[in-house]
């Protein structure tokens, strides 16, 4: 008797080298065995450019789920096949055809993404040669035999194919072989690449060679029965009774059909009738399109994306006003007037747990605590929270979905969201609504107006659902910079909330408990960096001018890397910054505190405005000059809008019919040019009105203005100063910008409840009901000589 052995597996080498990776879909590919892939994916791409480039060997891995579109690192196995490109044909499409010969299997040790492109460090596998071993021999002959017969039943099988397994003597390219031809799943044959043991993988092949062999006879008795029962007049009728008796043979295996599958998920999901209505009948049109037919993915792309819905599942709602007015002043400073308007909804909320409110809409300059705010609310309330960002969304299908008929075809961001958040009560904060824009393509704001309508958002129907789904469990809130450029109908639907900007001392105590702590965390400095209270007030003063803090925390984090450099140099184990390493960090101030002209100007005058970024302080300037024509010219410059065009018109005719008051002797015609610095920003608004006026009658006077006087108010042709918005936003402006006193109209007096004098400072305020009054304050008594008249 001849004694054969049979050799002991060998380990995996140690030998490690880093190759790019190619993911692949509905495939498995094996060692000595030469594929044709279409790269369609750009990380793909450049994976296969890479190989290219270098020795043409890319690894290639098959995707644990075929429906996932652009794969990670965790979609991905661990064991594939090292191959060559043999050739890369560029398509018209920008894809390529690559031909590719596998090499050998291996083990992927850790994956990374390199230039856009997955690299994979991996280990060969080793597969030694059996030679001599009778069980070897022996199951290879028994997979020979068994493949004869399937190629001779299925004709998807080419008969080639048994030429070529024929003539191989190496059991482990003969299993391999014979397992990419057959018809097995992905995941089966990944179980057999996985397999490194040949005489291990013969035995899962001559098993599943088998299995294939029994299905395919009983196929062929199926196919004798039924067409021994009916004639080719019936033969739709013959197929349909074909794959009912194929089901019945198959109706105890473990896995269930595909239409099943689906049929079990929809029942499961708990969606509403009419949406599982349309479902089911997607279904039934499943089943009778072709396994792998473009109409297919599609129509199972929507039943994923409709059974994936949160239908049925809702967060449970745990909300006590007391914890959340304690949480919003833990992650929030100031803001009081917003803080008691929130928590006033809230206990609305608490106490008659009403599904349907009025819709918040947070409005005010940017960094001021919106987003963070609306994420605080949710945390009270114990909902998901999700954020969809609509700044510059001009198309509608963005909003309500495209139709299946387009290729690409998604839902709308709202049902994303919400599939997203995992539930169907989860709170959406509907992120710059102001910004949204409209043209060819639709008007995303009426898109809106069906899901923030507590009245219609019940059955709310996105295009590619084509089902309804109940909004009416959605809390949505709104943020703005600007609430007057929402469109009326849709402002009509929500509750504005309006943010102050924050006053300097507020963002010095933002900085301090805040900022500074999350930053120097973030750099990995906490204990080890400090801040000195002036160096707080520089940053605020002398660095940042702005209603919010993101500018601000922007500046401390450029200071905390300057310090975690010096730490890491070893110049420095800890570090204070005070005004001298504040400047050595961030360069010089960026803001002079006091006004921005040195000297009074004649026809030069301080306004405020307010802008989207909260309250400026804006320099205007009118000049008079000989008339060039026979009627006199008004020029306007500086991109002002209609409303502040004809303010200046209405501060003209004040100023032509009180002429004989003003006391200057000489008739009022000249031509005006009025101009309004940084001509890059459009300004609008009738507040200028009253500054203008001042402009014009010290132009026109020859008195200078004083330079530390701002002033604000709208007025009328008979002179009456009359209020305006925004008040707060513009004294925090003039208090930052060093002005010593501010002129408001005498109507804006009650809104000072709004205003802590201790955010103000030393600014005088002054109140007045006629544009004289203002001019006796802004103006110096002594005129200056006008050559030129």
């Amino acid at each position: 008797m001849v004694r054969t052995e049979r050799p002991v597996k060998r380990e995996i080498k140690q030998k490690t080298r880093l190759v790019p990776v190619l993911p692949a879909r509905d495939a498995v590919h094996f060692p000595a065995l030469i594929n044709t892939l279409q790269v369609v994916r750009e990380r793909s791409r450049k994976a296969l450019r890479r190989a290219l480039d270098a020795d043409r060997q890319v690894l290639v891995l098959s995707q644990r789920d075929m429906s996932v579109e652009e794969p990670g690192a965790h979609d991905l196995y661990r064991v594939g096949t090292l191959s060559e490109a043999l050739q890369a044909l560029p398509l018209p499409d920008t894809s390529l055809r690559v031909t590719l010969r596998g090499l050998r299997r291996a083990r992927v040790l850790r994956m990374i993404v390199r230039g856009g492109a997955f690299m994979a460090e991996i280990v060969e596998v080793d597969e030694p040669l059996l030679i001599g071993d009778l069980r070897a021999e022996t199951l290879m002959r028994a997979c020979v035999d068994s493949f004869s017969s399937v190629v001779q039943l299925h004709k998807s099988v080419p008969p080639e194919a048994l030429e070529a397994v024929a003539h191989l003597d190496e059991a482990g390219t003969l299993a391999d072989t014979i397992a990419h031809h057959l018809p097995l799943r992905p995941a089966q044959k990944q179980e057999l690449l996985e397999e490194a043991d040949a005489i291990r993988r013969l035995e899962l092949v001559f098993e599943a060679l088998k299995r294939e062999q029994e299905v395919l006879e009983l196929d062929v008795r199926i196919r004798s029965q039924v067409e021994a029962q009916l004639g080719s007049a019936h033969r739709e009728y013959f197929l349909r009774e074909q794959m009912r008796a194929i089901q019945a043979e198959l109706q105890d295996r473990e896995q269930a059909s595909e239409v099943q599958d689906y049929e079990d998920r929809i029942r499961e999901c708990g969606m509403s009738r009419a949406a599982a209505q349309r479902a089911l009948a997607e279904v039934a049109r499943l089943d009778r399109i072709p396994p792998f037919s473009p109409e297919g993915a599609v129509s199972r792309n929507w039943l994923d994306c409709l059974i994936a819905l949160p239908w049925k599942a809702s967060s449970e709602e745990h909300l006590d006003v007391a914890d959340a007015a304690l949480q919003l002043d833990e992650e929030h400073f100031g803001l009081g007037t917003v803080k008691e308007r929130v928590l006033d909804f809230l206990a609305v909320r608490q106490l008659t747990q009403a599904i349907r409110g009025p819709i918040l809409c947070f409005a005010g300059p940017p960094g001021v605590g919106k987003t963070s705010i609306g994420r605080s609310i949710a945390e009270a309330m114990g909902r998901n929270f999700c954020r969809i960002s609509l700044g510059g969304l001009r198309d509608e299908a963005e909003i309500r979905g495209h139709r299946r008929t387009y290729v690409g075809a998604m839902p709308g961001r709202i049902i994303q969201a919400i599939r997203q958040a995992g539930t169907r009560n989860p709170v959406v904060m509907l992120d710059e609504i102001d910004k949204l824009g409209s043209d060819w393509r639709g008007d995303p704001t009426s898109a809106l107006l069906e899901a923030l309508d507590p009245e219609q958002n019940a059955r709310f129907e996105d295009h590619y659902l084509d089902a309804p789904f109940d909004l009416s469990g959605v809390m949505f809130i709104a943020t703005a910079n600007v609430a007057e450029l929402i469109p009326a109908a849709l402002r009509d639907r929500l509750e504005i909330i309006q943010f102050p900007g924050y006053s300097d001392e507020e963002r010095m105590q933002i900085a301090t408990r805040f900022l500074v702590p999350k930053s120097a965390g973030e750099h990995g400095i906490l204990d080890r960096i400090e801040f000195q209270p002036e160096a707080i007030e520089s940053l605020v003063k002398d660095y940042t001018r702005e209603s919010g803090v993101r500018d601000l925390e922007r500046k401390i984090a450029g200071v905390c890397r300057k310090a975690a450099w010096a730490m890491v140099e070893g110049s420095a184990t800890r570090v204070c910054i005070d005004e001298g390493q504040l400047r050595t960090s961030l360069g010089r101030p960026k803001h002079w505190r006091g006004p921005s002209a040195a000297v009074d100007e004649i026809g030069a005058v301080t306004g405020l405005m307010v802008a989207e970024y909260g309250g400026e302080i804006v320099r205007l300037e009118a000049s008079l000059m000989k008339p060039q024509a026979e009627r006199p010219e008004l020029r306007l410059t500086g991109r002002l809008g209609d409303v502040m065009k004809e303010s200046a018109e209405a501060a003209l005719t004040f100023v032509r019919t009180s002429e004989e008051k003003l006391g200057c002797g000489r008739p009022f015609r000249f031509d005006v040019h009025i101009h309004v610095p940084d001509a890059g920003v459009p300004k609008d608004g009738p507040s200028a009105g009253l500054t203008i006026a001042v402009a014009l009658v010290s132009a026109y006077t020859g008195k200078p203005t004083r330079q530390d006087v701002a002033m604000t108010g709208e007025i009328t042709l008979r002179g009456r100063v009359l209020p305006v918005g925004g008040v707060r936003e513009k004294l925090l402006a003039a208090a930052r910008g060093g002005m010593r006193a501010v002129i408001l109209p005498e109507a804006n007096r009650a809104d000072l409840e709004d205003v802590a004098m201790g955010e103000l400072g030393d600014l005088k305020l002054y109140f007045v009901s006629e544009v004289d009054e203002a001019l006796s304050i802004a103006l110096k008594s002594e005129a200056a000589a006008l050559a030129w008249i």
